[in-house]
């Protein structure tokens, strides 16, 4: 089921450019497109979307004021929000509404799918369609000029390369431009963990491990120093290593 997707924004081109990055998105579905907040509010009370894409300086009423107002609607599921602006200082408004993203006009193709990476990885973002989530979560990677799709579960591991990762997943390789630290925080921890300053593991894929190293999927990978302490509180395993060294 795809996610469907709303954009808000008085600017012609700002629309254009939005829509042709949900179309480039498998997974994202654009149920229309809006010149005002007001037009959204009438669209809101007939239609069901998901996740809104919403500017905040347009006329009548700005997209914080049609924000603020989503609660009070006769709706079971307000769409989540990804705020989109050429003005930094409403971040903070936009946070405290509790925004999945708050991105910077112009908008970089990069940045957009970082965005909705958040998006995929919500669990409580589900299509208002259905009661319960059909599709398993994932991400999409941009490798070369192609976006890849990669299921969570599919991941083994992940590598920094300097300026590239390298996604280690029980079918293929792939590497993308991107730092090790934007996966840490993109990927949700109870599934997975920073072992090393170099390596990502997935929990459910680790097979053994010793004080120094883990084997993930039949891959050895070093445990680093100053990760040590987080690896063996988060993997419950700091009392077995104590009663093996007495």
């Amino acid at each position: 089921m795809k996610i469907k997707c709303l954009l808000v924004d008085d600017e012609p081109i700002a629309l254009d450019v939005l829509a042709a990055y949900v179309n480039q998105v498998d997974g994202l579905e654009l149920a229309g497109k809006c010149r005002s907040a007001v037009e959204a509010f009438t669209f809101l009370q007939s239609k069901s979307v998901d996740l809104l894409f919403l500017d905040i300086q347009m006329p009548q009423l700005s997209g914080l004021e049609l924000l603020r107002t989503l609660p009070q609607w006769a709706l079971q599921n307000p769409p989540k929000t990804i705020i989109t602006s050429a003005y930094r200082e409403y971040a903070l408004d936009g946070y405290e509404l509790d925004v999945l993203d708050y991105l910077i006009k112009p908008i970089p193709f990069e940045r957009f799918i970082k965005a909705i990476g958040k998006a995929f990885t919500q669990k409580r973002l589900t299509p208002q369609t259905t009661a319960v989530a059909t599709d398993e979560p994932f991400l999409f990677v941009k490798e070369e000029r192609q976006l890849i799709r990669i299921n969570l579960g599919e991941i083994i591991s992940l590598e920094s390369l300097r300026d590239y990762v390298k996604i280690t997943t029980l079918n293929r390789q792939v590497t993308t431009r991107q730092t090790l630290g934007y996966y840490e925080e993109l990927l949700p921890s109870e599934q997975f963990l920073r072992i090393h300053r170099s390596f990502i593991v997935a929990k459910s894929k680790i097979l053994s491990m010793t004080e120094t190293s883990i084997n993930v999927a039949g891959q050895t990978l070093p445990i680093g120093r100053y990760y040590k302490a987080q690896v063996v509180d988060q993997l419950q395993v700091r009392n077995l290593f104590r009663a093996s060294s007495e």
